[in-house]
């Protein structure tokens, strides 16, 4: 199978299902899907950092976190990470040293994105390894949960 711009639809849409699970749990609604190149789902998750008490468990770290105990390997060449919102740099950090083929995101985060928003990890030449980042699959419905997420966290309590 090809990833095609319908299937980046149809796989964000997925991780988008994840960031609401979050939201549901008063978490930033960030969700994320791990697809191999058949296009099976090999993880997912959301946001946990304040459920777990984990500064480390966003969401594309325990959708990697699954995805390596799926395939028996901390190396995962040939995995699309679908993420709702631009990862950032602690992520892409772990993107990196997994190995993992591309990055797909929605909504841009101008305040700690690292693929291009205020750094773009994949184009450093001294790094090993480069990922291949798209960006803006299904923005408008990711950035419109972050958005209504934070809105009402700004609301005057009555």
């Amino acid at each position: 199978m090809h990833i095609t711009e319908l299937n980046h639809a149809r796989f964000m849409a997925l991780a988008l299902e994840q960031a609401r699970m979050a939201y549901e749990l008063g978490e930033v609604p960030v969700g994320a899907v791990a697809v191999d190149s058949l296009g099976t789902v090999l993880g997912k998750g959301y946001n946990r950092t304040i459920t777990d008490s984990d500064p480390t468990a966003h969401a594309e770290i325990i959708a990697l976190r699954q995805c390596a105990v799926a395939q028996d390997n901390y190396r995962l060449p040939g995995i699309t990470l679908y993420v709702t919102l631009e990862p950032c740099i602690m992520c892409m950090g772990a993107i990196t040293h997994a190995r993992v083929s591309s990055v797909v995101y929605g909504a841009a985060d101008p305040k700690t994105g690292a693929c291009g928003s205020i750094i773009a990890v994949q184009d450093n030449k001294q790094i090993n390894h480069h990922t291949l980042v798209v960006s803006g699959v299904l923005k408008n419905e990711c950035g419109q949960l972050l958005r209504r997420f934070f809105q009402e966290r700004r609301k005057p309590s009555s």
